[in-house]
């Protein structure tokens, strides 16, 4: 129902777009052209599709968040007092009334029966009474928009306060959901560290989350250290970025400054076919080829201590996976600065080069590092590649062949399969998020203080 009411919405708001454009276009063609009137026609359309949607949707929105407590009001007042003195819950009465109404519950009880066609009998009403009302509400703001246009119609100042109007709107649900989203980890990890203390968890050498069930269970004492988990991040982090970072901004210098547009045309799509790879084609590639060539290599040069899964080819593979992002996003930022600095570097005698370092660059900064923080995002997050390719252990080493593993890692792992939310297992995950997310802010804070400082500002 409302998918259709939706759609004649939307079909009636397009006719007050055209009408009302005509008839503005037709008031202009009668009165000397469009100085004639205050806004363009389109102006007018604009706001006779806005009058003639706006209003509906807005009791559309209200009535989908109030008309389920109003129906289970009216329906639950019909219930039998009776029924509701034993001391059953309401909410289980209602349930039990959907369910006879919907066909899933069969029953020989008469207030039950009489219930659910009460409630059938409400549904239907209220659905005939939203569809004729929000369609004649429709029908009667195209006529009001249609009536509207005319040349004192400040039509384009008004068009535009909405749109700034659902454009502050979509900002603030960003906002909050931001904040939302914060809040919910943060109460979870709140209830985790008040169960494990936060000295254990940021400064604990071991991670083992498997708690007792019983007190006679065996090796399932559980380990909550945080920092095996941060290290093995950093750590992938660290060789992903350092085979991403250089070839990504070298090869986004020369398509940006050296390369022919042929040359451009050519490498950049194929360089991109490497983001389109679905991440579980690099982890095939980095378990089956990459970890065992770096194995069988450094066993030749006389390391013995390399396992089969390592950050190594983790990190690497990741790497290769990052170059896109840091070579299309630099691309775009130094294409991006005007050619008139780079003239004017080069009529007061600087090379190429220089003009590269010491001009587009500097310009370029904050693009270049904005880049790169998405990529180091990407390394962080990524689960795949190091679940695949560098295992599950939760080692604390420096050693890059050796097997590690990450937070987003762990965290899929806390919350696989049937869990507790009670259990310091589950709220575990909270943690890692919260922790995670204060490490990547961080980064952010450093990556600005980063700008701030080197940032060359033309105009």
């Amino acid at each position: 129902m409302n998918s259709l009411l939706l759609v004649i919405l939307v079909c009636i708001s397009v006719c007050a777009y055209v009408i009302a454009s005509k008839r503005a276009q037709q008031l202009a063609s009668a009165n000397g052209g469009l100085r004639y009137l205050h806004s363009r026609p389109s102006y007018y359309g604009m706001l006779a599709a806005i009058v003639t949607a706006l209003p509906a949707l807005l009791i559309l929105f209200v009535w989908s968040i109030s008309s389920a407590s109003i129906i289970q009001s009216l329906v639950m007042a019909g219930v039998p007092d009776s029924v509701l003195s034993d001391g059953t819950n309401h909410s289980l009465i209602y349930s039990q009334i959907q369910h006879v109404a919907s066909g899933i519950k069969v029953t020989d009880h008469a207030w039950l029966i009489n219930a659910s066609a009460h409630y059938q009998h409400l549904l239907a009403l209220g659905d005939n009474i939203k569809f004729a009302a929000l369609i004649a509400l429709a029908v009667a703001g195209l006529i009001f928009g249609w009536k509207l246009v005319g040349p004192k119609l400040r039509a384009r100042p008004h068009v535009e306060s909405v749109m700034r109007g659902f454009l502050l709107i979509c900002s603030i649900l960003a906002i909050l959901t931001t904040f939302g989203i914060v809040l919910s980890v943060l109460f979870e990890a709140i209830r985790f560290f008040n169960i494990i203390p936060l000295t254990d968890f940021l400064f604990g050498l071991q991670w083992s989350p498997q708690v007792a069930l019983r007190a006679d269970q065996q090796g399932a004492s559980g380990a909550f250290g945080f920092i095996p988990l941060l290290t093995g991040t950093l750590m992938i982090s660290f060789i992903a970025m350092s085979i991403a970072a250089p070839i990504g901004l070298m090869s986004a210098i020369y398509l940006a400054e050296y390369a022919s547009p042929r040359v451009r045309s050519i490498c950049k799509p194929l360089l991109e076919v490497l983001a389109g790879i679905p991440t579980v084609v690099y982890g095939f590639f980095a378990a089956l080829v990459v970890a065992p060539l770096i194995r069988d290599s450094a066993t030749a040069i006389g390391i013995e201590s390399v396992s089969s899964e390592s950050a190594l080819a983790a990190g690497l593979i990741m790497g290769v996976m990052i170059i896109p992002f840091v070579s299309s996003l630099s691309d775009d930022v130094i294409t991006a600065v005007p050619q008139s600095l780079r003239d004017g570097a080069l009529s007061l005698g600087a090379t190429r080069s220089e003009t590269i370092k010491s001009v587009v660059l500097p310009a370029a900064l904050p693009g270049v590092v904005g880049g790169l923080l998405l990529a180091v995002s990407r390394a962080i997050g990524e689960t795949m590649i190091v679940v695949m390719a560098a295992g599950l252990s939760a080692n604390l080493t420096a050693n890059p062949f050796e097997s590690v593993t990450t937070i987003t890692v762990q965290i899929v792992t806390l919350l696989i399969g049937d869990q507790e939310f009670d259990s310091p297992k589950t709220l575990a995950a909270f943690a890692l998020g919260l922790s995670l997310f204060v490490v990547t802010l961080a980064l952010n804070f450093v990556a600005l203080r980063i700008v701030k400082k080197y940032r060359e500002q033309y105009d």
